[in-house]
């Protein structure tokens, strides 16, 4: 595994959802904030993003746009004022056909996908904690062909209902999260876990971590991995995730822990085994060091945020 896919797969739960909606005229409608990760794909025409408390966003056809930690947002047919984004319509109802007609000629027109990923916060990756409130990936020749591709396909297979697009959606649907997040540490210059991932010594070490999170690393295994000395490890990995080696080894075993907990029935044994520790005893001592709760308390509270 690597730090990106382990990342997402920490926080990911259920299936995302999806709903195509096609619009005209004058509109403008809000998506209340969500406990999870919106996105939207423009698949014709145009519109604008305005997240709350952010600068407006334009987007036009082949672009996609991540909104990773579920921030209130409205979706127009321009840029609006503060009274208008106030008396947008709830997106809700247009999912049903009851949204308010449209007015106006049809310089608006749009087809969007529009739709969700749920997320458990408790899980979360520094990396998925960085991204910014929107990740905004415009459909530039050349860049991220991948990311384009997803696109095209979930375009095509949400143009005709073929057989077993119902599953063939939902996959794409989650390789696109993928993408986006891929495409924004390609592309960000600036941010922590940009250049974490873009340092050869500190990813060589996170990935043997993350390979083989029960094996019995030390400091100079993984400086070994990663071909320096261990003080330059240490200077390296320290300066740029914030935390030494094997601290941040601790808080990952941990963190694979509460997944397991949350998406398995394995006893605690098991779970043990496979992230390091070598008795449930030590294992649940530090889980409750960590996340506050013991590893049964944990599985429990997960089960109940899953069914809501």
């Amino acid at each position: 595994m690597d730090v990106v896919s382990d990342a997402i797969a920490a926080v990911r739960v259920g299936r995302p959802s999806s709903n195509r909606v096609r619009v005209g005229g004058s509109w403008c409608t809000r998506l209340a904030p969500y406990d999870g990760a919106g996105f939207h794909v423009v698949l014709e025409g145009s519109c604008w993003l305005l997240p709350d408390g952010g600068a407006p966003v334009s987007l036009g056809t082949g672009d996609a746009v991540l909104l990773p930690h579920g921030t209130g947002h409205v979706l127009a047919d321009a840029p609006a004022d503060a009274a208008t984004v106030r008396r947008a319509a709830p997106f809700e109802p247009w999912l049903d056909g009851t949204r308010p007609r449209q007015t106006g000629p049809a310089t608006g027109a749009a087809e969007l996908l529009c739709g969700k990923y749920r997320l458990d916060r408790a899980c979360v990756h520094p990396l998925m904690t960085e991204l910014p409130t929107v990740v905004h990936l415009p459909n530039r020749v050349g860049d991220h062909p991948e990311l384009r591709a997803a696109i095209d396909l979930l375009g095509r297979e949400l143009d005709a209902q073929r057989p077993g697009s119902h599953v063939a959606v939902p996959s794409l649907l989650d390789l696109l999260l993928v993408y986006m997040v891929r495409s924004w540490v390609a592309e960000d210059t600036t941010g922590v876990w940009p250049a974490v991932l873009n340092d050869p010594v500190t990813t060589l070490a996170l990935r043997a971590m993350h390979s083989d999170p029960a094996a019995a690393w030390t400091n100079d295994r993984l400086a070994a991995e990663a071909g320096v000395s261990r003080p330059t490890l240490a200077r390296r990995f320290t300066a740029l995730v914030g935390r030494p080696p094997m601290a941040y080894l601790t808080w990952w075993r941990l963190t694979l822990a509460a997944t397991l907990l949350r998406d398995t029935t394995d006893p605690l044994a098991t779970i043990a085994h496979r992230i390091g520790y070598g008795t449930p005893y030590a294992f649940s001592h530090a889980f409750k060091r960590e996340f506050g709760a013991t590893p049964g308390q944990y599985r429990t509270e997960a089960a109940g945020r899953r069914g809501r």
